[in-house]
């Protein structure tokens, strides 16, 4: 007889582990269960889905091109002179940030309050309450949503009254377009009406300043590019640069008036035998080009004749002609800009403080000439903007309503019911499943079970059984006296085949072996050994328990457990 410790505890099992194979086998147990739930939910959408009313769609497309920074007169504006036009109101900077903003206004009652109203006022005369009908719960029917990368917005309107989508998508379309002109007539009113007040202060000023600069030019005898500054040189007339004091304009004069004679007195010097070229001085070109020929001609001439022959001697007082010619010209130009210089070294030679104070008029007459100058271009630009009053905003596609309507859409309802179906189904039969505390499991079956699986038997196959039990009657059991069948969870009807089989099985080597079939235990505490009868989903896991428990209090020997298995058939129809 196999030695049986009936104290031993059965092996510990997480419950925190999932088994997919068991989890698909529960779902599998209540297919119909799992098939009624979800068919409920698929009815229960489809009605649901049937009671709604249908909600119809309107669209169009408005393209937002006064926020984008180029091509009008305003952009223009907001582009030359920033300030001037945050001043007068002009929005000079386009971008995501005040395209996403120009969105959130429209969508703002300040501007769709009136088609509110309208629609409100055409329920009401359809006889629809509208009470409780907000505006902040109507917007969200209007979809204003920009493209991306773009200026263009793509407008909808929502609702179940389909004859009502079109005028109001109209009213949409208008409202919104005359916000944009009434937005663009007040900015290019704010900004005319600012350049011409500015224009209007500074024109007095800017003929003020220009008078009392000529007047301090002719009383010193200055004229205008006497009061500008040379490049480089400090416009104060302080010493931050020399090239720009008194003192050093009048240095340089007066070294340009020294250069300047040296030069003339060079050329006086030169005579006709010398050709004189003064520094950044141009000769008339085509004598000078004659000149270049007649030295040709003569050198050329020279490597055939003898320099005292008639046609050599010619050349040289054609040449000495030209060369007089030149030199002459030379000496005029030197004794303009001779001239000149003496005139800018007198000029320079008067007081420093009187420069100085002519500079100082000169630049401020004429940065009040530029400044004014300047307004007056940015006023020209916006009055023709003005003038001209076109929509900024274009209307790119005209309203229209939609073939079919938004919702409800019966196929996506129907696929989520589904859905929903398929997972209230499975989790209810899970639930069903961990409550009817049955075991299903082998695993847990041979957890649950402190002793030795024997062996596998089919229900209802008596020939495939007996092979197994006259195997188990000569091996396992050793011929005992009597053998106790306890079924766990089996009925009658299925135990007491295997039971026949097993006694029939004994009795080949012992022919008064009996086998008693009973749950009763104190009826089978006589019996000389115990076999369970145990099959998936027969016994709860409290049953299993209190057996075992009660086995133990019992104290007659088991020499194991014999699982059954459903037949191919049933597991078939299962």
């Amino acid at each position: 007889m196999i030695d049986q410790n009936p104290l031993q505890n059965p092996a510990p099992r997480n419950n925190d582990e999932i088994d997919l194979a068991q989890l698909g086998a529960a779902l599998k147990r209540h297919s119909k269960l799992i098939a009624k739930v979800t068919g409920g939910t698929l009815l229960l959408t489809l009605i649901a889905t049937l009671q709604q009313k249908q909600v119809w769609e309107g669209e169009f497309q408005i393209v937002l091109a006064s926020n984008e920074g180029g091509g009008g007169g305003l952009a223009q504006l907001a582009a030359s002179n920033p300030m001037l036009a945050g001043l007068a109101g002009v929005g000079g900077g386009g971008g995501k940030d005040s395209l996403e903003t120009e969105v959130q206004i429209l969508q703002s009652p300040s501007v769709l309050k009136p088609v509110f109203d309208f629609v409100r006022s055409s329920k009401q005369r359809a006889g629809e309450k509208v009470d409780g009908m907000r505006f902040s719960s109507w917007v969200s029917t209007v979809e204003v949503k920009l493209e991306k990368g773009t200026s263009v917005l793509n407008i909808s309107y929502r609702d179940s009254d389909k004859p009502l989508i079109l005028p109001v998508i109209d009213r949409i379309s208008k409202t919104y377009q005359e916000y944009s002109g009434r937005d663009r007539r007040r900015d290019i009113a704010n900004a005319v009406a600012y350049l011409q007040g500015r224009i209007n202060d500074l024109e007095p000023k800017a003929d003020a300043s220009m008078r009392r600069a000529q007047s301090f030019a002719l009383a010193n005898g200055l004229g205008i590019q006497d009061g500008i500054p040379m490049a480089g040189g400090d416009a104060s007339g302080g010493s931050g640069g020399s090239g720009g004091s008194v003192e050093g304009a009048r240095q340089a004069a007066q070294s340009q008036v020294i250069n300047l004679r040296q030069q003339l007195a060079n050329a006086r010097g030169a005579g006709s035998n010398v050709l004189y070229q003064a520094p950044q001085l141009t000769a008339n070109q085509d004598l000078f080009k004659q000149y270049q020929a007649l030295e040709a001609e003569i050198a050329e001439k020279r490597s055939r004749l003898r320099d005292n022959d008639e046609i050599i001697r010619a050349l040289k007082r054609q040449r000495a002609s030209l060369i007089l010619t030149l030199n002459r010209q030379t000496i005029g130009l030197l004794e303009g800009q001779l001239a000149t210089a003496q005139a800018s070294l007198q000029a320079s030679s008067r007081p420093k403080e009187v420069v100085l104070e002519h500079r100082q008029l000169v630049r401020q007459a004429l940065r009040d000439e530029k400044t004014l100058t300047e307004l007056e271009n940015q006023l020209q630009l916006a009055s023709l903007e003005q003038a001209k009053q076109t929509d900024p905003w274009e209307l790119i596609s005209t309203p229209t309503l939609l073939d079919r309507p938004v919702s409800p859409k019966k196929s996506r309802n129907m696929a989520l019911g589904l859905l929903a179906g398929l997972v209230l189904g499975s989790g209810a039969a899970l639930v069903v499943d961990r409550r009817s505390g049955k075991v299903f499991a082998m695993d847990e079956l041979k957890a649950s079970l402190p002793y030795p699986l024997l062996a596998e038997l089919h229900q209802g196959v008596s020939q495939s059984n007996q092979q197994t039990l006259q195997l188990l009657a000569q091996g396992a059991l050793e011929a005992p006296h009597s053998v106790a069948l306890i079924p766990m969870g089996l009925s009658a009807t299925a135990a007491q085949p295997i039971a026949t089989g097993l006694q029939a099985a004994l009795r080949e080597d012992n022919h008064s072996a009996e086998v008693l079939c009973s749950s009763d235990l104190l009826a089978t505490r006589h019996c000389s050994i115990q076999i369970l009868l145990a099959a998936p989903g027969a016994a709860t896991r409290s049953e299993l328990a209190s057996l075992v428990q009660q086995l133990q209090l019992q104290g007659t020997p088991v020499a194991g457990w014999l699982l059954v298995q459903p037949s191919p058939q049933q597991a078939g129809d299962a």
